[in-house]
């Protein structure tokens, strides 16, 4: 839900059935309902086609023409990672796991072949051979993806300090931020989705017990967007605030796409990176009790579109979420239709260098704080070519003069170097160490 508004979820459909040049099948497999605010909002649920194993078509692991949610299957080899590009899963576990003094580069290396091995199972619906509790034995895929990255400590302990990318630098720190270490950071963290819980509970318990002596888990998360299937047609979901959110988000039929989302050697960018991207993971709490507080015409003009169907205060009411944005448009009182700290005005790519991130956020809910109020809010996920030119300066701007940055909490964080695909007969991140 930012400005430069996206076309409906079935025009991304077929931008993606299109096929523009330059992108492998799997990257026009959909960002519709990868949107959400920058610097807040929540996850969103969209429908775009991929194969399933018996050959017929899923929209986001929904079986079409017969057969179950849970035979959903997004291939885990190709160009990028997958879960960067695919839609939206009912729900993600992120963690962050931690090297073990003296594991060094062999260890590193050693773990993640077993994860591999491991990924290249669970993503295909059957048993590991290296563990497994059989709690998921009973389930299909379910749109498995598990996306690994590398937090900028992770180079030193490996003994590769020489190949941490320089946009691996922490990222400042932005007005309002109340951030806790324990539950940001981490030298590899992992986000793994599915449209069934248990299913990625179950690989994200396997991935813990093959590190073992070389890792060690330093924090975990779970969110959730709108199960595929729970709306009789595929729409954009709202988040927490209650708002139809995720309309502005790249998309692979664009010009320029992949320059914004993922990495090319050349410059400071290292060659190893080519084709993989950086994430950032913010943990952001909704102060919900305050904005519930608001008349639904006061949190429109936070946002800067109506609540009922998400069309912009530029537009006529009705006119629907995919209707351009005029920020200079006046209301009948002559002043600005959209507030001058309106979310999407200050968001606006527009407004800030045309920076574009690739929003693949998840809300979550758990449970309440001393006080009483929800512990819930935002798991925001962005990826993007360099962070440098994405996400700092826009929460930059939005921390200083987003008028929703008064309803939000930035609690956690993290940046990490997101590899490129695995290739056939390779392993996570076997660019880096073998490049």
């Amino acid at each position: 839900m930012d400005d430069a508004v996206d076309d409906s979820v079935a025009d991304t459909v077929r931008d993606a059935q299109k096929g523009p040049a330059g992108f492998t099948r799997r990257a026009l497999l959909g960002t519709a309902g990868a949107g959400l605010l920058v610097g807040a909002g929540a996850g969103v649920a969209g429908a775009v086609a991929y194969d399933r194993p018996d050959g017929g078509t899923a929209a986001n692991g929904v079986a079409v023409g017969g057969g179950a949610l849970g035979t959903g299957r997004v291939p885990f080899r190709g160009e990028h990672q997958a879960g960067i590009l695919e839609p939206q899963q009912a729900g993600v576990r992120l963690a962050a796991f931690d090297l073990a003094d003296g594991a060094g580069r062999d260890g590193l290396r050693t773990l993640l072949q077993r994860w591999t091995r491991a990924v290249d199972r669970l993503t295909a619906g059957e048993p590991t051979q290296e563990f497994d509790n059989q709690v998921a034995l009973d389930a299909g895929p379910c749109s498995l993806t598990v996306t690994l990255g590398f937090g900028a400590a992770l180079f030193d302990r490996a003994g590769l300090a020489d190949r941490r990318p320089a946009a691996l630098e922490p990222l400042p720190a932005f007005p309002g931020d109340a951030l806790d270490p324990a539950r940001g950071g981490g030298d590899l963290f992992v986000q793994i989705g599915a449209d069934d819980a248990l299913v990625a509970v179950h690989a994200l318990r396997t991935l813990q017990k093959l590190a073992t002596g070389t890792a060690t888990l330093r924090w975990q998360s779970a969110g959730f967007a709108r199960t595929p299937g729970a709306t009789a047609r595929p729409m954009t979901g709202r988040n927490l605030m209650g708002q139809i959110d995720g309309t502005n988000n790249p998309r692979p039929s664009e010009d320029g796409f992949a320059a914004k989302v993922f990495c090319t050697a050349g410059g400071d960018q290292p060659a190893w990176l080519a084709g993989g991207s950086y994430l950032v993971f913010r943990r952001i709490r909704m102060l919900l009790d305050h904005w519930e507080e608001l008349p639904v015409e006061r949190q429109e003009r936070v946002i800067g579109r109506r609540k009922s169907d998400g069309s912009p205060l530029s537009a006529p009411a009705g006119s629907g979420e995919g209707t351009a944005v005029d920020l200079s448009a006046q209301g009948p009182d002559g002043g600005l239709a959209i507030p001058s700290d309106a979310h999407i005005r200050v968001a606006a790519p527009a407004g800030n260098g045309g920076a574009a991130m690739l929003r693949r956020g998840f809300s979550y809910h758990d449970g309440a704080l001393p006080d009483g109020s929800p512990d819930a809010g935002l798991l925001f996920l962005a990826f993007q070519a360099d962070p440098r030119r994405g996400f700092t300066p826009v929460q930059r701007k939005l921390s200083r003069g987003d008028g929703l940055s008064r309803f939000l909490r930035h609690e956690a964080s993290g940046l990490y170097a997101v590899p490129p695909g695995v290739p056939a007969g390779g392993y996570l991140g076997q660019q880096l160490l073998e490049g």
